[in-house]
C-alpha cells in the first residue's frame, strides 16, 4: 500500500501530488510490500526484507525505463566477465619446447596439417647418430614449410644430438653446418666445411658449405673460388661414388648447375 503525499517528485522534481507523480509516474510516499507487508520507500523496486519486486497499487511492475536499465546493465556486465576471461585464456603460456627424452613425438604430424599416423617414436631410445638425423629431417621439413618458428625451436636440440656423437663422419659436418645456416651461424658453418676438407680432402660437401655460406653472406669472390673448386674436383670425387655423394644427389647437382652457369 502506498501513502499519499504532496511536494516535489523525488525523481524528476516535478510538483506533485496524490499517490503518483503525473510528470514522470513516479510513486509518491512510502509504500508497502504487498508480500511481507514492510515498508519501503516511494523509489524502492524490492523489497529490503523479503527481496520480492515492489509494485504498485495496481499491481504493475517497476516502468521499462527502468527494467531496461537493469537489462543493459547486466549485459555489461557478462560482456565484461567474457573479455576478461578471453585476456587471461590469451595470456596463458605456449607449451614448453620438449626436451632431448622425446623431442621427435612434439606436435606430432597434426602440427603440419597432415593426418595422425599413430604415435611419434620416442627419440630417448635411439642411438645418437639416430636422433641427429631424425631431428635434422624434421628441421628440414619446417625448412620447407618455411616453418621459421620449428626450425629455431628445434635446431639446437639437433646440434645438442651432434655434440652427443661418439664419431663424426663428413656427412655429419655437412649435416650439422646445414643446421647452423639454416639459423645464421655462419662461422660455425664455415668451421664445419674447413674440417670435412682438412679430414677429406677435396670433398664436396666442403666446398658446398664454403658456396653456401659466401651466397648467404653475399661475399661474391669466396662463392666463386667454391664453384670453381667444386667443379675441379666433381668428376674424380663422384667416381668414388662415396654412399653421402649418392644421399645427396640432388643438393650436388644444384650446385654444379649453378657454378656451371656462373661460370658461363
Amino acid at each position: 500500500m502506498e501513502e499519499s503525499t504532496s511536494g516535489p517528485c523525488p525523481r524528476c522534481g516535478a510538483v506533485a501530488s496524490g499517490n503518483f507523480c503525473s510528470s514522470c509516474g513516479a510513486g509518491l510516499g512510502h509504500r508497502t510490500c504487498t508480500h511481507c507487508q514492510a515498508g519501503v520507500s516511494a523509489e524502492a523496486r524490492f523489497c529490503h526484507r523479503c527481496g520480492k519486486a515492489v509494485t504498485s497499487n495496481a499491481g504493475s511492475p517497476a516502468p521499462a525505463s527502468d527494467r531496461k536499465a537493469w537489462t543493459v546493465a547486466g549485459i555489461a556486465c557478462v560482456l565484461l566477465v567474457g573479455a576478461i576471461a578471453y585476456q587471461v585464456s590469451d595470456a596463458a603460456p605456449a607449451p614448453a619446447a620438449p626436451d632431448m627424452a622425446n623431442a621427435g613425438a612434439a606436435g606430432g604430424p597434426q602440427a603440419t596439417g597432415g593426418a595422425s599416423a599413430g604415435p611419434a617414436p620416442d627419440i630417448s631410445a635411439m642411438t645418437p647418430r639416430q636422433r641427429f638425423d631424425r631431428l635434422f629431417n624434421r628441421i628440414m621439413q619446417a625448412a620447407e614449410r618455411r616453418d621459421s618458428a620449428e626450425v629455431s625451436r628445434f635446431t639446437p636440440m639437433a646440434l645438442g644430438a651432434y655434440d652427443q656423437l661418439e664419431s663424426r663422419d663428413a656427412d655429419a659436418r655437412y649435416h650439422a653446418a646445414v643446421l647452423h645456416m639454416q639459423v645464421r651461424n655462419f662461422d660455425e658453418a664455415r668451421a664445419l666445411a674447413d674440417t670435412i676438407l682438412r679430414e677429406s680432402p677435396r670433398h664436396l660437401f666442403g666446398y658446398v658449405v664454403r658456396g653456401e655460406v659466401a651466397e648467404l653472406q653475399g661475399a661474391d669472390q669466396l662463392l666463386a673460388q667454391a664453384r670453381r673448386d667444386f667443379l675441379a674436383q666433381y668428376p674424380s670425387q663422384m667416381a668414388t661414388k662415396r654412399v653421402e655423394y649418392l644421399d645427396h644427389q640432388p643438393v650436388l647437382e644444384e650446385f654444379k648447375t649453378a657454378a656451371e652457369g656462373a661460370t658461363r
